[in-house]
C-alpha cells in the first residue's frame, strides 16, 4: 500500500465508489524499467501508459511478465487473483477514468522536461545529503482528488507521482471534481518537481515523539522549505511556498504581525491541533488574519527560523533533518521578525 501522508498535513479523508478501483491501481503502477543515478539521469516509469493502452484481456500477462519491474516497497501486486483483476479491469474501462487519462496524457505524455528538472534537483541533493538516494520513480493516474497530499508518495528510495493531479486545471467538464479553486491553482506542471522534492524531505524529517506543538509543525515545514531552497535554487519562492505573488507579498509585509499574534495568543507551544489547523493547512487564507492573507503562515515563519539557524550553526542538512528539538532551533537561530 502507499505510505501515509506526512503527519503535519492533517486532512479529513473522504471516500468514493471509484476508490475501490483506485486501490487496485495504486498497488500496481510500478511497472516498466526504472532509471538510476548511476548514469546521472533519472527516469519516470509511466504505469498509466501501460495500464490504459493494454487490452484488458492482456493485462494479467503484462503484469506477470513485468513482475520483476514492479519491485518496490510502495506497492503490492497480485495478478493471479481473479477479484483483483476484475477490479483493475473495471478501473481501466471506466469512461471517466479513460477521459482523465486522455486529458493527462495530452499534457504529460512526455516528461523529459520534468526528468531534467528532477535530475538537477537530485544532483544537488547528492551534494547536501549524500546519504539520501532515490533510484525508482513512477507516475500513475488515480482519479482521486480528495486530498492534495495524495499527489506524491515516497519511501526511502522510491517516489510515485499521481500525475493526473497536475491536470486538474484542464478538467472543466468535470467541474474539477469539486476541488476548490485554490487547490486547482497548485496543481500545475510548475509545482511537480517542487512537490516531489518536498515529499522526499518530509520522508526524512524526524519528528518529535508525542503530541506535536505548533512550533514543531512550523519547524518541520521550515526544514522542508530550506531543503527545497538548496536542491531547487532556481525555483521561485512562490512555487516552493505554494503561494501566489500576492500571498507572498502579504506574508513578507506581515510576518512581524503574525509572529506577534502567535506570541500574544500563546500558540507556539500549543498541541491543540483544532485551534491551529488553519495556520498549517492548505486554505485560501488564514482566518485569523482576514481576506487577502496568506495561508500556512507558520510555514513561512518556520522557514525563516531554519534559514537563520543554519546560517548561525553551520550544521549539515542531515543533522537538520534529524534534529527533533524545535525549541533549540528557535532559540539558537536568534530569529526575530
Amino acid at each position: 500500500m502507499l505510505n501515509k501522508p506526512f503527519p503535519y498535513q492533517p486532512t479529513i479523508q473522504r471516500c468514493s465508489l471509484l476508490c475501490l478501483c483506485i486501490v487496485a491501481v495504486c498497488m500496481l503502477f510500478a511497472g516498466c524499467h526504472t532509471g538510476n543515478r548511476g548514469d546521472n539521469t533519472m527516469h519516470f516509469s509511466r504505469f498509466e501508459k501501460l495500464l490504459f493502452t493494454t487490452p484488458v484481456a492482456d493485462l494479467q500477462r503484462q503484469l506477470v511478465e513485468h513482475s520483476q519491474e514492479f519491485d518496490s516497497e510502495l506497492f503490492n501486486i497480485n495478478p493471479y487473483d481473479q477479484g483483483y483483476m476484475e477490479q483493475l479491469g473495471g478501473f481501466v474501462t471506466d469512461t471517466v477514468m479513460r477521459s482523465i487519462y486522455a486529458i493527462t496524457d495530452s499534457l504529460y505524455g512526455d516528461l523529459g522536461w520534468l526528468e531534467k528538472q528532477m535530475d538537477g534537483a537530485l544532483g544537488s541533493m547528492a551534494k547536501v545529503c549524500p546519504e539520501i538516494r532515490y533510484d525508482k520513480f513512477f507516475t500513475l493516474v488515480t482519479g482521486d482528488y480528495q486530498g492534495y497530499e495524495y499527489r506524491v508518495f515516497c519511501t526511502d528510495n522510491a517516489l510515485a507521482v499521481s500525475i493526473d493531479h497536475y491536470a486538474l486545471g484542464a478538467m472543466e467538464r468535470y467541474q474539477y471534481f469539486g476541488v476548490p479553486a485554490y487547490i486547482v491553482g497548485l496543481c500545475t506542471r510548475d509545482h511537480i518537481a517542487s512537490d516531489c522534492m518536498a515529499a522526499i524531505a518530509r520522508q526524512h524529517i524526524v519528528l518529535p515523539e508525542g503530541d506535536l506543538t505548533l512550533l514543531d509543525y512550523a519547524i518541520a515545514e521550515g526544514k522542508t522549505l530550506y531543503f527545497l531552497e538548496q536542491v531547487l535554487p532556481q525555483t521561485p519562492d512562490t512555487i516552493r511556498l505554494r503561494y501566489t505573488k500576492a500571498q507572498l507579498d502579504w506574508m513578507e509585509s506581515n510576518v512581524g504581525n503574525v509572529w506577534a499574534w502567535l506570541i500574544q495568543n500563546k500558540m507556539l507551544y500549543s498541541t491543540d491541533l483544532v485551534s491551529f489547523h488553519n495556520l498549517i493547512d492548505d486554505a485560501p487564507k488564514t482566518n485569523a488574519f482576514g481576506d487577502g492573507s496568506a495561508p500556512r503562515t507558520t510555514s513561512y515563519i518556520g522557514w525563516q527560523i531554519v534559514r537563520r539557524y543554519m546560517k548561525k550553526s553551520g550544521t549539515s542538512m542531515s543533522s537538520l533533518l534529524e534534529e527533533t528539538d524545535s525549541r533549540k532551533i528557535l532559540t539558537e537561530s536568534g530569529w526575530r521578525p
